[in-house]
């Protein structure tokens, strides 16, 4: 024992002396033979708590605290420990402050208890974070084991319960705000979700329940006890809401209940308390909840809005609950007064129905409450606010899913009710549309509750309603049974009885009824009215004698008892209405009737319909729409799905026809659409249908509904029909819109074949003959267009009298006129005297019009006659013109009192003289005309009458703009301001633009135009001139061809430029050309000269064209006919321009006849060409024309000679030719041919001199170096023939050579092949095939794209191979991708030997040779 204390004062003098590692040591050493040593103990964790060694010396003092339970010191070490650790070891602090406190306490050391714990509570509070002190102050709660002997020392447990909820309360909803914050960024989240998942969580694991209720338990402070006990029920409601379904949400809400109900019980008036014992109570009636409880929320709560509901049901008639006392009502005003004084809420008592509805309506429209929504559902239906109530109902319903979903009650009771309103309220808001459904809401209500009568009431009156009488008596004589004393459900069954056909016994029960109604009194007025309404009905369907019906004292004094009980009774209006109408014949009292019950009730389909035919008898078509409208948002006209009842159409077809005369197209249709469903034979309905259509420019579906329409003419009586003439003349009207004239005019036709006296289809028929004429004129068909202005004009001359008042009559007879105008080829056709006829029959001053300025008048078209031919063509123009111009003015004069037609009659008539100046001749036309001064005044008169029509205003920029193209500027551009979408006038604008030389601006302006509308063709004519201005003649080229594909064939400016662009460019020998690409210029030069025949200069170049195409007989003929008008011309003026022109005709006129073989004609023809282009004659020529003209003269009439067998002056004329061309290779190689024709030596010596001669000045002459070939072989010129050969073949590389010369070279180097005549003497044979060969091979190789290659070797070889080759390379080198015409395709198809390509030869070209050849050769078998 000595020695254990030895070793304790050495550890004791090491700790003194701060000497801790042997203090350790020794501490060991001792525990070592003495382990429970418990100072030894303590010195070791001493000495390690020194060393920093805290986990060692922990471990060693709580070794120290076991060995001695009740010492103190061990644990005090321990704390020190812990303190000096910070907030880590909080919670083991708090073990060690309990342990030290109740090692003090049963020392019986209350103050060092309590020091102890107190410390431990101030260093959490400073050391630990706010969760970490609320448990700290657990320690002082009465639940803590050391709370008995600190009772009286800490603070009182309802403070630190208040502190506890108070931090906790802090730190959740800071969490709960945190996770939301996380969470909410997922991928998916949605927010609603995300919350309710975050408190589910957080509250889950929430100690406030309890410290709340401990609180409660512990407070002195009655308004701290109250205001906990409101907490403690939020937060067991909050926790409601996010509970999942199952034991939690189930225990949740029995608390939410059992808190809620103990504070309605104490009165605390905490609303969420009372909002839950009141909205939660799923009672079946409305009496089952406790008056009492509503009385006192109203007195708790005046300003809510349940409150307003609540207060005005309770006192309400309707009201299930007693009256209150007179003493209770004087307690509760001084309550009010009382609580007024304190400035509590108002509250505030309806005195009239009329307060109370307001005051209930304002209260609902902002409450969220299923109780008030109950309660305002039974009012609404009460007050028979049906459309209200289907809306409130409908809200209710959406809001009690939401209550239901977060509380997990069902609610049975309270959806019974709310099904039951809406139901009710379903089947009498636009019955019968929501039938269907209010049924579905019943039969939900009765599969769970049979016995329910207001559903069995429901689906009886629906049953009613769909004419299913003996359902309805089933379920109303049902609901008779449950309630007997009903005498709305009991007349109502008698009434179904009725409605069945049991007239008499539906009076007799009806008649049984009717005292006990009248014993009500003043509630049952409307009841009463009813009941003795549907008698009458009775009465005046069991005897329907015309005596009984006209009766004062039958029916109709039952109808009359029935308004004086109630005056808004419909049905009876109706009926009274009928009996005036069709008895008494008191028409304006029987409309009276009709309106009065069309105004109190929408169902009333009856009145309405025959308050809208009396309507629409007076045109009074805005009422007829205002009736049918009614009777269509009543929703009796369409019956429901599966009913008997027949759908009602007239107020479908009332508002089509009401919409049509309104102009309102899409709405028309779609009530004729809606008609038609219901009565698919409606044949008046297919008719508006139609009309409908065809006014909102839908013409297929307006041709079907008419032919619907039609379809019914067949099969219906006429009397049900009517007039079905218009059927024809709406269709007319569509086929016309479609472009389908011949048709329409047919249809017309029919029309006025039964009707002639019908002035519209007479104008339509006018109008739609010349649209056709118009539109054949645009697509070429000018021979028609002719034939239907002189048809339109005949029957406008045939048509009554009457119809000439009429603007459109003069305005489609205007348009016949001016079509030869237009088609100035027929003008000799126009019908002088018919049209003569028909403006002599006019008033004195009708033409008057613009006479002063213009001088049109009447003399031209009666002047009587005869004209030589040469008059005889302007004569006819100008009579079309001036009966145009006269039409018009004609138009002008019957729109006087029409200020929009009269407008447009001026435009027109400023186009017919602009047109009239158009015509004139060109030196004429450039001066400022009479007839256009009159087109300006007519533009200008039209705008002063229309200033806002941008086509006027486009109008008087085209006329304006040669004499002042400021105005004209001004003129276009204001015209684009109305309308800036318009091609015309953007090319109007350029070509201003381009009168002015401003080629950049005229450029961006025809570029705007083709924005615009790329399809018109005059924009793109403009850029093309704009090209010419800039030099750019290809491009200008490809635009005049783009013009010419799009444009129309009236266009005569694009059938000038485009021929005269394409002969440019012949001009300069293209490679390409072929015949196919003449087709065009000569189709677009013949439409030209039937609209302009007088354009001699283009009926001129046509008969070039026609030159190049090998139509040399039709070229004589129009070169005949030039000829002609320009030497009667050059005779009457004399003008040097005049023979000129006819100089060059005669040139032209003379290689026509040579190319015909009428060579005298064409000696004679070029002989005075000669003479007429001589240098000394008077004609305005220049050098260069000239020249050509006599090269052509001379080598034409050198030909003529020719071929006359007059060689001499043959070869006089080419040597002239030579001499004035400066020996042209081309004549020489003529001259040559023409003198080896002669046979003599001398004569083929000058050929060949003269051949030599141009290859020495122009080596690459192809033809002449053919020539010299052809010459040298038939020679057996061997060494001419090398020469020629060496040259051929240098030629054969060039790509200057056209295919047409490459397949020449190829034939002249092949004979010279095939005769030996390039290889030297002694040859045989077989050698010369091999040649042969090898050139036809050679030919291939260096042009394998061309066919005659091919063809040559499948000749020499007889193979099929290289024919069908030929045909194949031939089929690709046609245009557009290549050069070949038809001639040459012909011959490939021709070369493979089969009957059936022959016959494609011949078809290609029958002109052709080649083609009947081989179709010879295929049929003979060869």
């Amino acid at each position: 024992m000595s020695s254990v204390k030895a070793q304790l004062k050495s550890i004791a003098d090491s700790v003194k002396q701060s000497k801790w590692d042997d203090a350790a040591q020794k501490a060991n050493d001792l525990l070592e033979t003495e382990p429970r040593n418990h100072q030894a103990t303590i010195f070791l964790a001493f000495a390690l708590d020194k060393k920093n060694r805290l986990d060692e010396a922990e471990k060693a003092y709580k070794s120290a605290a076991s060995l001695k339970p009740q010492d103190s010191q061990a644990w005090q070490g321990v704390i020190k420990l812990y303190e000096k650790q910070g907030s880590t070891k909080v919670s083991r602090y708090r073990e060690a402050a309990l342990s030290l406190a109740a090692i003090w306490h049963q020392a019986n050391d209350m103050y060092k208890c309590q020091d102890v714990i107190d410390k431990f509570i101030d260093f959490v509070k400073v050391h630990g974070d706010r969760v970490q002190y609320v448990e700290a102050l657990e320690v002082i709660l009465p639940e803590s084991p050391i709370y008995a002997a600190l009772e009286g020392r800490v603070p009182h447990p309802a403070k630190t319960y208040d502190t506890m909820a108070q931090i906790i309360e802090t730190e959740e909803k800071k969490r709960i705000n945190t996770l939301i914050g996380e969470r909410r960024t997922r991928i998916g989240a949605r927010i609603n979700e995300v919350t309710s998942e975050v408190k589910r969580e957080v509250l889950g694991q929430s100690k406030l329940p309890n410290i709340y209720q401990q609180l409660i338990n512990w407070t002195n402070d009655d308004d701290t006890r109250r205001r906990y006990e409101e907490k403690l029920l939020q937060w067991w409601y909050e926790w409601l809401l996010v509970a999942q379904a199952g034991e939690k949400k189930a225990g949740a809400l029995q608390m939410v209940q059992r808190l809620s109900l103990d504070m309605v019980i104490i009165k605390h008036p905490f609303r969420l308390a009372w909002d839950i014992v009141i909205d939660w109570k799923d009672g079946a009636q409305i009496k089952e909840w406790d008056v009492n409880i509503l009385r006192e929320y109203c007195t708790f709560f005046p300003e809510s809005d349940t409150y307003k509901v609540i207060t005005g049901f309770l006192t309400s008639s309707l009201s299930p609950f007693p009256k209150p006392a007179p003493a209770e009502l004087e307690a509760s005003e001084s309550e009010d007064e009382s609580e007024d004084d304190d400035g509590g809420g108002v509250s505030m008592v309806p005195v009239t129905d009329q307060d109370r509805l307001l005051m209930m309506t304002d209260g609902i429209a902002t409450s969220d409450s299923l109780f008030a929504y109950r309660l305002m559902g039974e009012y609404y239906q009460h007050l028979e606010e049906h459309e209200s109530n289907v809306e409130l109902m409908r809200r209710a319903f959406r809001y009690l899913e939401g209550e239901s979903s977060k509380t997990g009650m069902a609610f049975q009771n309270t959806r019974d009710a709310f099904a039951l309103y809406l139901g009710t309220a379903l089947v009498f808001y636009q019955s019968p549309r929501h039938h269907s459904e209010a049924k579905s809401l019943f039969e939900g209500v009765l599969s769970h509750g049979r016995s329910s009568t207001p559903a069995l009431i429901g689906i009886g009156l629906i049953y009613e309603e769909e004419e299913e009488y003996d359902e309805a008596v089933d379920f109303l004589e049902r609901a008779v049974q449950r309630d007997p004393t009903n005498m709305r459900v009991k007349t109502e069954a008698a009434w179904v009885k009725a409605l069945r056909g049991n007239h008499e016994l539906a009076r007799a029960e009806l008649e049984d009824a009717l005292p006990t109604i009248e014993k009500k009194g003043q509630p049952a007025k409307e009841l009463l009215a009813l009941t003795q309404y549907r008698i009458g009905v009775c009465l005046w369907d069991l005897d329907t004698s015309k005596a009984a019906r006209k009766s004062r004292t039958g029916a109709y004094a039952y109808f009359l008892n029935a308004l004086k009980n109630d005056l808004n009774l419909a049905p009876a209006y109706t009926s009274l209405g009928v009996y005036y109408a069709d008895y008494a014949k008191d028409g304006k009292r029987a409309r009276r009737c009709f309106q009065k019950a069309v105004e109190l009730s929408s169902s009333e389909v009856l009145a309405a319909e025959k308050l809208a035919r009396s309507f629409a008898d007076e045109g009074d078509w805005d009422r007829v729409e205002l009736v049918a409208q009614r009777v269509v948002d009543s929703g009796k006209v369409k019956p429901p799905p599966g009913s008997k009842r027949k759908g009602i159409s007239w107020p479908f077809a009332a508002l089509g026809v009401a919409e049509l005369n309104k102009q309102d197209f899409h709405k028309a249709i779609i009530s004729f659409q809606s008609a038609l469903r219901i009565v698919p034979e409606d044949y008046h309905c297919w008719v508006g249908l139609g009309e409908s259509y065809y006014s909102s420019g839908r013409y297929i579906a307006a041709t079907k509904a008419i032919l619907n329409a039609q379809k019914l003419e067949e099969t219906m009586e006429a009397e049900r029909l009517g007039d079905t003439w218009f059927t024809k003349f709406m269709l007319a009207n569509v086929k016309r819109e479609l472009g389908d004239f011949d048709d329409s005019i047919a249809l017309y036709r029919e029309v006025l074949d039964g009707r002639p006296s019908e002035e519209g289809v007479a104008i339509a028929l006018m109008q739609t003959m010349i649209e056709n004429a118009l539109y054949g004129i645009e697509k070429g068909l000018f021979g028609k267009s002719v034939g239907l202005a002189l048809d339109t004009i005949a029957f406008a001359s045939t048509a009554e009298a009457s119809f000439r008042g009429n603007f459109n009559y003069w305005k489609a007879l205007g348009d016949a006129c001016s079509v030869f105008s237009a088609v100035q080829s027929r003008a000799a056709d126009f019908p002088t005297e018919t049209v003569m006829g028909i403006l002599q029959d006019c008033p004195d001053n009708a033409y008057e019009i613009l006479t002063d300025v213009d001088n049109v008048g009447m003399g031209v078209i009666s002047a009587k006659g005869l004209f030589s031919e040469d008059e005889r063509f302007g004569v006819d123009l100008t009579r079309s013109i001036h009966a145009t111009i006269l039409c018009h003015k004609r138009a002008v004069h019957e729109s006087a009192a029409d200020i929009h037609a009269q407008a447009v009659a001026y435009y027109n008539l400023g186009w017919a003289e602009h047109r009239a100046h158009t015509c004139l001749p060109s030196s004429i036309r450039k001066k400022l005309s009479a007839y256009l001064k009159a087109a300006m005044r007519c533009f200008k008169r039209a705008i002063e009458l229309e200033a806002g029509n941008s086509e006027f205003w486009n109008a008087l920029g085209v006329v304006t703009c040669e004499v002042n193209p400021a105005v004209a500027q001004h003129s276009f551009i204001r015209s684009l301001y109305l309308n800036e979408r318009s091609p015309v006038a953007w090319t109007n604008l350029g070509s201003l633009a381009v009168m002015q030389n401003d080629v950049r601006l005229a450029n961006e302006v025809f570029t705007r135009a083709q924005s615009t509308d790329p399809d018109y063709a005059h924009a793109w004519l403009g850029q093309a001139f704009v090209a010419l201005l800039v030099g750019e003649g290809k491009e200008a080229k490809g635009l005049f061809t783009h013009a010419m594909e799009i444009a129309e064939s009236s266009s005569t400016l694009t059938r000038r430029q485009y021929p005269v662009a394409v002969f440019d460019h012949i001009l300069t020998n293209p490679a390409n050309l072929n015949v196919m690409s003449l087709l065009q210029p000569v189709f677009a030069l013949g439409q030209l000269q039937n609209l302009r025949p007088q354009d001699l200069a283009y009926g001129h170049l046509s008969t070039l064209f026609r030159e190049r195409s090998n139509d040399t007989v039709s070229a004589v003929s129009t070169l005949e006919h030039i000829c002609s008008v320009l030497e009667a011309d050059y005779e009457h003026t004399e003008s040097p321009q005049s023979l000129a022109r006819f100089a060059l005709a005669k040139t032209d006129l003379a290689r026509m006849y040579l190319a015909t073989g009428q060579y005298e004609k064409a000696i004679e023809c070029g002989e005075m060409a000669i003479q007429l282009s001589d240098d000394e004659s008077d004609n305005e020529l220049n050098r260069e024309e000239r020249k050509k003209a006599r090269l052509s003269a001379h080598l034409t009439v050198g030909l003529a000679q020719y071929y006359s067998n007059d060689v001499g002056e043959s070869v006089s004329c080419f040597e002239a030719a030579l001499r004035e061309s400066d020996d042209n290779p081309d004549a020489v190689c003529l001259l040559a041919q023409v003198l080896w024709a002669t046979g003599t030596e001398e004569s083929r010596d000058r050929a060949r001199g003269a051949l030599f001669e141009v290859i020495e000045k122009q080596p690459d002459h192809v033809q002449s170096v053919l020539l010299l070939g052809v010459i040298a072989l038939l020679d057996d010129d061997e060494e001419s023939v090398e020469a020629v050969v060496t040259e051929l073949r240098g030629l054969r590389t060039s790509h200057g050579v056209s295919a047409a010369e490459q397949e020449q070279v190829g034939e002249v180097l092949g004979a010279i092949a095939a005769l030996g005549s390039g290889t030297g003497a002694g040859e045989d044979l077989e050698e010369d095939g091999g040649e042969v060969l090898t050139h036809i091979q050679t030919d291939i190789m260096l042009y394998p794209h061309l066919p005659h290659g091919w063809s040559k070797l499948a000749d020499a070889t007889g193979e099929v191979y290289p024919a069908d080759m030929a045909l194949k390379v031939a089929m690709k080198a046609i245009p557009p991708r290549g050069p070949l015409d038809a001639v040459d395709l012909a011959k490939a198809y021709a070369g493979t030997g089969k009957a059936a390509d022959a016959q494609t030869a011949i078809f290609l070209a029958p002109w052709a040779r080649d083609g009947w050849t081989a179709l010879g050769d295929a049929i003979s078998g060869h």
